[in-house]
């Protein structure tokens, strides 16, 4: 599985990309807004970090301009992933741009039905949203688990990208049910080292190393 981070920090990209734990990044506008910075400067700079694919996201809402859009943001860097929604006018752009080679990120996707659109127009990822879909009760991983199934059955090359990650479990789920890709804050994916008994194991291990005296340097 890779890991995408999801966020517009640089400083947090950088620190999980030193640390092999950022496969690429996902940007969105409200992560540009957080950031404070103009989209173009600070996904250029994202590039320079990162080796993998890195989202950026269209504002237009009509085929046209969406394809324009994704023309002038894949040429800030090679490792530019095209971001559209899943609109019927995203799905036009996902096929232009997808044919003339660029990645693209087919993003606010809620159903099966969906997925397999973003797939027929050619997505390099599809983003299925799951906390969103926890957020009306409904299950975001039994989302992840029909578009596996339905891809694997078809052999879609298309690889889903689980979004809108909001706990480790979302994380640990995606995983096994087969998620190509997770993308998700910095604070999750850090979180994901945590856990009490190891806080507890550790703090026994270095009261019994007080006790014998001793140093390693």
């Amino acid at each position: 599985m890779k890991f995408f981070v999801d966020t517009a920090d640089v400083d947090a990209i950088r620190e999980l990309n030193d640390l092999g734990m950022a496969d690429g990044v996902t940007t969105n506008p409200s992560l540009i807004l957080k950031s404070g910075r103009d989209i173009l400067e600070v996904t250029r700079e994202i590039c320079g970090i990162v080796s993998g694919p890195v989202s950026a996201e269209v504002i237009a809402t009509e085929a046209p301009a969406m394809i324009e859009e994704g023309r002038k943001l894949a040429r800030i860097a090679p490792n530019i992933a095209v971001k559209v929604p899943l609109t019927w006018d995203g799905l036009k752009a996902c096929k232009a741009l997808s044919g003339e080679g660029h990645m693209v990120n087919v993003t606010l996707c809620f159903s099966a039905a969906q997925a397999i659109l973003a797939a027929k127009a050619g997505a390099t990822f599809v983003s299925p949203f799951i906390g969103r879909l926890d957020d009306i009760n409904l299950d975001g991983m039994d989302l992840i688990a029909d578009i596996r199934t339905i891809f694997d059955n078809y052999g879609f090359g298309t690889r889903i990208l689980a979004a809108s990650i909001r706990t480790v479990n979302h994380v640990t789920d995606a995983a096994k049910i087969g998620a190509d890709v997770v993308t998700a804050p910095p604070g999750v994916l850090k979180q994901m080292a945590a856990h009490p008994l190891t806080d507890k194991g550790l703090a026994t291990f270095l009261a019994d190393w007080e006790k014998t005296g001793q140093k390693i340097l």
